[in-house]
């Protein structure tokens, strides 16, 4: 049986597994679902139609599955899907879909969410990101697989973020994030190649010399873009980090402001990635 302190409140039609353990203060609704190892910490508080896979932790004050913070939201049914092995450090706040938005928030596997981290509804989280201290999502945001977001930065609604990105200390993101490279300022703009973090991923020097072609070709020579993606496509046929830059960052030139998401307005399910 699930071990569930005395001064918790877990309502009545919660779907918890037999080791998942509650502590004291915390609350969980009644359509939460949690899956086995996972750990409410004392006055974690897991709302709405939240359904979360294994090993889950949820510190102290976090808030999962809050109605969003948007006034379209018509008190529609909306969830929040959250994978395996993830970490919402104290006070994260996390809130559910909206109805115009299609519906869910999701967050993949082995994410790290430190501590006053906001995720607004209809985000996409992937998976083995790292976000550090008051990093704020807008609505609407897709955030690829092990992105790194420093502390305080500003992220605004529909920008998507690349794959093993970096963005810096209190940077402001309007526009989309390229993946593999490093990203900084107000508003952020590329800065070099995200050379650390590959290495960390398991890239060798072999995989990371495209991406480094790729960042001088289109970032610090004055060629355009079509010129640059040219001469990586005859340089690196096939290359999978060379295709997913370029096919990227032609998708962001489609939408407004830079960000590809944007383009998805009005369709259904529009913000599904």
């Amino acid at each position: 049986m699930p071990q569930i302190h005395p001064m918790a409140v877990v309502e009545t039609g919660a779907q918890l597994a037999d080791d998942v353990t509650v502590g004291p203060f915390a609350y969980i609704g009644s359509k939460v679902v949690l899956g086995p190892g996972c750990v409410v910490h004392h006055r974690a508080s897991i709302h709405g139609n939240t359904v979360a896979g294994k090993d889950n932790h949820f510190f102290p004050g976090c808030v999962i599955g809050g109605i969003p913070q948007d006034l379209k939201y018509r008190g529609g049914d909306c969830r929040v899907i959250i994978g395996d092995n993830n970490r919402f450090r104290e006070l994260v706040t996390v809130n559910m879909g909206t109805e115009d938005g299609g519906g869910v928030t999701e967050i993949g596997n082995g994410n790290l969410l430190m501590a006053n981290v906001h995720v607004a509804h209809d985000c996409f989280v992937r998976d083995c990101c790292i976000f550090a201290n008051n990093v704020m999502l807008a609505g609407h945001i897709e955030v690829e697989d092990g992105a790194v977001l420093s502390g305080a930065v500003a992220v605004t609604h529909f920008v998507s973020i690349g794959q093993y990105s970096f963005i810096g200390g209190v940077a402001v993101v309007v526009h989309d994030v390229p993946p593999f490279l490093t990203v900084d300022g107000r508003p952020a703009s590329v800065r070099g190649l995200n050379r650390v973090g590959l290495k960390r991923r398991g890239y060798d020097e072999k995989q990371i010399e495209p991406i480094k072609e790729a960042y001088r070709l289109l970032y610090r020579k004055e060629t355009p873009f079509a010129a640059g993606a040219a001469e990586l496509e005859k340089l690196y046929p096939g290359n999978p980090e060379i295709n997913t830059m370029l096919t990227f960052i032609r998708r962001a030139a489609e939408g407004k402001f830079g960000r590809y998401r944007e383009s998805l307005r009005g369709k259904t399910p529009w913000n599904h990635p």
